[in-house]
Order: C-alpha cells, then sequence, then structure tokens
C-alpha cells in the first residue's frame, strides 16, 4: 500500500504532535522531567548505580534510556540481564507501569526497596496504581495506556493501547539524557566515546 510523501507526513505530523500535547498538560504534579534529572544526577554524584525496569514496549524505551546513561557514564544496568549486579541502599531503580501496575513491576521495585534502593515510579496512574506504594518518588506521565484506552471502539486509532505514553516515554528520555548530560557537564566527545565498538 502506497501512502505517499504527503500522508506520511501528515501522520507523522499527527503522531508528533499527540505526543507533544502530553508534556503541556497542566498538572498539579512535579515535572517528571525535573524529577528524572534530580534523581539520576544525584545517584550519579553519589557514585551510585542506576537500575531500569518495565515490561513490554515500556521496557524498550526504558532499555533504550538504559543504554543512553551508560553513554553518559552512569553505571546502568537493565534488570534480568546476565550482568545485573545486586542493587544496594546507593542505588536507584527506575521502573515503569503506565497503566499503573504490574505484577512483576510491583515485585521488582518491591525487593528494590527490602535492599534499600530508591525507587522512582514513571506512570500514568498516580493515583491508583498498585505499583506506587513502592515508590519513593512518582513521576507522572499523562498520557494514554491500556487502562484507559477505550478498548472496545470500532474505529482505528492512530495511537492505540498505550502507544501514546511508550512514545511520550521515549521523547521525555531523550529530554533527560539531554538536560543529565548539562547537568553532569558531559561532552558529545565524550559520550560518543563510550559507545560500544563491537558492531
Amino acid at each position: 500500500m502506497d501512502t505517499g510523501n504527503g500522508s506520511m507526513a501528515s501522520l507523522a505530523s499527527q503522531i508528533c504532535n499527540h505526543i507533544a500535547s502530553i508534556f503541556s498538560k497542566p498538572s498539579i504534579h512535579p515535572p517528571a522531567l525535573d524529577l528524572m534529572v534530580a534523581e539520576l544526577a544525584s545517584i550519579a554524584s553519589q557514585k551510585g548505580r542506576v537500575f531500569l525496569y518495565g515490561v513490554g514496549r515500556e521496557g524498550l524505551m526504558l532499555k533504550a534510556l538504559c543504554m543512553r546513561l551508560a553513554h553518559l557514564g552512569l553505571s546502568a544496568h537493565f534488570v534480568f540481564d546476565m550482568t545485573t549486579p545486586p542493587i544496594t541502599s546507593k542505588d536507584l531503580l527506575v521502573a515503569s507501569a503506565g497503566p499503573g501496575g504490574f505484577s512483576t513491576v510491583d515485585a521488582i521495585c518491591s525487593v528494590a526497596r527490602s535492599h534499600g534502593g530508591r525507587v522512582l515510579l514513571l506512570t500514568a496512574q498516580p493515583e491508583t496504581g498498585s505499583s506506587v506504594k513502592h515508590a519513593n518518588v512518582v513521576a507522572y506521565v499523562a498520557a494514554q495506556t491500556m487502562a484507559d484506552d477505550g478498548g472496545g471502539e470500532k474505529s482505528r486509532t492512530l495511537l492505540p493501547m498505550g502507544s501514546v505514553y511508550e512514545g511520550a516515554m521515549f521523547v521525555l528520555f531523550e529530554m533527560v539524557v539531554y538536560k543529565l548530560g548539562e547537568v553532569l557537564g558531559e561532552s558529545p566527545e565524550a559520550i560518543r566515546a563510550r559507545h560500544t565498538n563491537l558492531e
């Protein structure tokens, strides 16, 4: 099916505009960008480690963030990777439960807290989610998830299920990497030098 360049540009604009609108919604919660940069900068200053965990496409977005945090010079690890070290009281777990809770996210956050780790939870359900009770800090991402996508709609939506939340995560994480790089004083050359050469 040939959609044409004009149609592609239109679809891309609609998707990007929808995701951008997430970050201009009024909220009583502190900006997720500020919370994440502050938490990550604090861990970096203490030479602590950062652990990341999420399920499905949320997990993929967190894996992308994990890579960039390593490029910024942080000791960053995705939970369940074979080389993941133990979490300690000097460390931070960044987890995501867009719809509010997943049994595995709840369990991982609980284990992190039991070992003294600090937990930053990303979610679109900051008041009602089961994972919130395990978090020291809750970063609110005001986007549609599987919890509120309507499910029974007959017409196709451009961004179904949790796509809005997951797209917002990617954009948020790019902002976090940019701002955190500034805070840490990391040059583009230093960041690039940490990229793997085993490709």
